[in-house]
């Protein structure tokens, strides 16, 4: 199986189906976006000449934000697959366990700017899908602070950022469509439950691990999974508004134990993008 293919389940009231995200990719059912060899390169640079734009407005938070967010892709790029990730202090860049526990033979951090550096794992939270990698050579930029996801509520506007099949700087806004979702991920033998954010913002293979972001600039969520509609094997699925992300009241906790050594290694099998499932039939 492909580094980058991922499988989840997702359950949603008493409807049980499949999703996930990470190097991203979800869905409700059945699961399978992942993406394509051939896509587009990572050292996609952001406009250095956009106009500025009120910092209230998603253009402002965008960006504000977009230079912090970065591309996770393994050292030898002909092996293909790429998460998200973003910075919180210094060296450190928070990304999906899946993401980075793909790429333990080498991995490559790559700023908006085109500019990569090697980037080792610090720890791992397979039971949370979080993990923490740090930069060798890090880039000057302002590192992203977590906001609190309790105070969320339905209806807020939120914005997603990250590499969505290799295009680096990509943004994407819609949402909160629900809270406390319960999203499973992995496999039968080898899941983890996540009382995920739901949002419609498009999340495809490739934003896993990067931030979810409400319209201060603060991260509310940990982008981990899509729903999508049941695909053949091996054929691409991408959103259909149904995405998931790890609340950053949890996250925050998380990284922070791991930052201060209370990270366990990062083994096991990772997946480097976007989970995904499709629906099954009947209502909730």
């Amino acid at each position: 199986m492909p580094v980058w293919a991922v499988l989840v389940t997702v359950l949603v009231v008493s409807l049980v189906s499949a999703g996930v995200g990470g190097y991203v990719g979800g869905g409700i059912g059945g699961l399978d976006a992942e993406p394509t060899s051939d896509g587009p390169k990572l050292n996609t640079a952001l406009p250095s000449d956009a106009p500025s734009r009120a910092p209230d407005t998603i253009a402002g938070v965008a960006q504000r934000v977009s230079p912090s967010v970065v591309s996770i892709q393994p050292s030898d790029r002909s092996q293909g697959g790429n998460g998200s990730g973003f910075v919180i202090e210094g060296d450190h860049v928070v990304t999906n366990y899946h993401v980075a526990g793909a790429l333990e033979d080498g991995m490559e951090v790559v700023y908006g700017n085109g500019r990569s550096s090697p980037a080792e794992i610090v720890g791992t939270r397979p039971e949370s899908d979080l993990a923490v990698v740090k930069v060798e050579r890090p880039q000057q930029v302002e590192p992203l602070e977590f906001g609190t996801s309790e105070d969320v509520t339905v209806g807020d506007q939120v914005i997603a950022i990250g590499a969505p099949l290799g295009l680096a700087g990509t943004v994407t806004t819609g949402i909160i469509s629900a809270k406390d979702r319960q999203v499973a991920l992995g496999e039968d033998g080898d899941r983890t439950d996540i009382d995920a954010l739901q949002t419609d913002a498009a999340i495809n293979p490739g934003n896993s691990g990067g931030p979810l972001v409400d319209l201060e600039g603060r991260v509310i969520g940990v982008n981990t999974a899509i729903a999508t509609m049941g695909t053949a094997t091996g054929e691409q699925s991408g959103s259909i508004g149904l995405g998931f992300a790890i609340p950053s009241d949890r996250a925050d906790v998380v990284v922070q134990e791991i930052i201060d050594g209370g990270g366990a290694g990062g083994s096991g099998a990772g997946d480097e993008d976007e989970r995904t499932s499709d629906p099954s039939p009947g209502g909730n």
